[in-house]
């Protein structure tokens, strides 16, 4: 049991190329999503009349559906969350921004069956489910740069922020203070400013007198600019982002390595050995474990005490050897001013699809976790999956 729960695990969270069955649910349910969100704008035109039991039908399918993946990804949250405690993973999960999304994507459906009269209140959380689409981008991809960029400018996108509403009120009070006769009180004139700085104003609030009028002019030109600087800011952090990625490739030295699998047979010497007593040839590096399960095949970084099992793959890197496994290997030499010097494993920007499995640290090899720092003239032996 606990092999399948791990394999629907891996179906429903991770998503890699090569795993059929991943794909296939990840296409699956990305046209689930879109289907419920066509339904919903159908909905809305005077023809979905005509279509009243179809469209009932679709909605009912397609959120049956989603409630069934939501159950399987809280029953599957302790490998989401393997530091948590069993039910403090679920509590982890739901509370998590896709898993409050999911549970608030399903409610609009239920809840008109337990509160009749909020059927039409909780038909509004139904545009919540397009916030479903974001799931889509499971690797680091563009939309996780759009992330990145507002959290690196998270501060001075703050700061511009509270400058146009400073703005705002200024200009509210001035307004307020030259005619009160048609700002009949501060709040009108906030909605005044508002319109008038962010957009080109909606004409039920103008100014009459010409002292009034070349206020608004002055408000207008100031509020061009302040509404500028969020869109300079955030610019300026795609900017930064190309060139972290291009200093990236700048700071480190790659170099390609081969490979070598071998299959540990039922009767191999290495059967029942701990990894730390077997003596492998001096031109090899043993860098993953593929041991087989019931579900698929397990990816185990290799420590000391870890045991070699009959049917295991043993991945070695090399110098003169190839396989055809969908598999690549490379070192990476960090060197002073590269941007990981100094962070943990679990902050780097890399995909899920690779893994950094030792690091040669002043002629020692170093078996990474979440915790370990980069340092500067460490090589990094990263294994990968091919799309």
């Amino acid at each position: 049991m606990e092999n399948k729960k791990k394999r629907i695990f891996h179906i429903i969270q991770i998503g890699t190329n090569d795993d059929i069955a991943s794909r296939v649910f990840d296409i699956f349910i990305v046209c689930v999503i879109f289907l419920n969100l066509f339904v919903v704008l159908f909905d809305t035109f005077d023809v979905a009349k005509d279509f009243k039991t179809p469209i009932n039908v679709i909605e009912w399918v397609t959120v049956i559906i989603f409630t069934i993946e939501y159950l399987l990804r809280l029953w599957t949250a302790d490998y989401l969350y393997p530091k948590r405690s069993y039910w403090g993973a679920k509590v982890a999960f739901v509370f998590s921004f896709f898993g409050l999304i999911d549970l608030l994507s399903i409610l609009p459906t239920y809840l008109p069956l337990v509160f009749p009269a909020g059927a039409v209140a909780f038909r509004m959380f139904r545009v919540i489910r397009i916030f479903r689409l974001f799931k889509v981008n499971a690797k680091y991809d563009a939309f996780n740069v759009i992330v990145d960029v507002l959290k690196d400018k998270r501060k001075q996108l703050f700061s511009s922020i509270i400058m146009i509403l400073i703005l705002m009120v200024a200009a509210s009070l001035c307004m307020y203070s030259i005619e009160p006769q048609t700002f009949k009180n501060a709040f009108s004139g906030i909605w005044w400013a508002a319109s008038a700085i962010l957009t080109i104003g909606y004409g039920d609030i103008a100014p009459a007198t010409t002292a009034g009028r070349f206020m608004s002019m002055v408000i207008s030109f100031l509020g061009v600019g302040m509404v500028a600087v969020p869109t300079g800011i955030i610019s300026a952090g795609f900017v930064e982002q190309y060139q972290r990625v291009r200093h990236v490739e700048e700071t480190a030295e790659e170099q390609k390595l081969r490979f070598v699998t071998s299959e540990v047979g039922p009767k191999h010497a290495y059967v029942g050995k701990c990894i730390k007593d077997i003596a492998f040839p001096p031109q090899l590096l043993l860098v993953v474990v593929l041991r087989k399960k019931d579900a698929g095949e397990e990816e185990i970084v290799p420590e000391g005490n870890l045991k070699i099992m009959a049917n295991d793959t043993l991945v070695f890197a090399a110098q003169n050897f190839g396989d055809t496994r969908k598999i690549d290997l490379r070192e990476v030499k960090i060197k002073e001013e590269h941007p990981w010097v100094g962070k943990m494993i679990r902050d780097l920007d890399i995909s899920r699809l690779e893994l950094i499995v030792s690091i040669n640290r002043r002629g020692k090899t170093v078996i990474p976790n979440g915790s370990t720092v980069i340092k500067k003239d460490d090589t990094l032996l990263i294994y990968s999956k091919k799309g």
